[in-house]
């Protein structure tokens, strides 16, 4: 986990590159909303990046860092089933392709703990 004074800032900088990146090729991300969502995944997409700029903003501001990061660590726990999504449907892929898929899942812990980690080091 990075240094408290660093934390914050690392997080807000994962959330804002996911969140622009959701814009920037939002194909693959598509591919991993679930199906039981209604309607277009591409709006699901772009509604997940919106709502990581947001946070990313949120937990970069020392005023709103808290609440933005539980919020932020609540995010995380949403779009496990998009990761979940990912993993069955990659699940045929190349070995290198579907461990990714796999890999992601467990990789969802530690973000949460980072989020909420940094929501307890900001105070209330």
């Amino acid at each position: 986990m990075p240094s408290a004074s660093r934390s914050p800032l690392l997080l807000a900088g994962l959330l804002a590159g996911a969140g622009v990146a959701h814009f920037v090729a939002p194909k693959p991300f598509d591919a991993t909303v679930p199906r039981a969502l209604p309607g277009s995944p591409r709006t699901w997409t772009y509604a997940s990046a919106v709502v990581e700029l947001a946070l990313a903003a949120g937990v970069a501001a020392p005023r709103t860092r808290r609440a933005a990061a539980l919020a932020t660590a609540a995010f995380f726990v949403g779009v496990f089933p998009a990761n979940v999504q990912m993993a069955v449907d990659w699940r045929h892929r190349p070995a290198p392709q579907r461990a990714a898929a796999f890999g992601r899942l467990p990789l969802q812990v530690p973000l949460v703990l980072w989020a909420r980690n940094v929501a307890a080091r900001a105070g209330s």
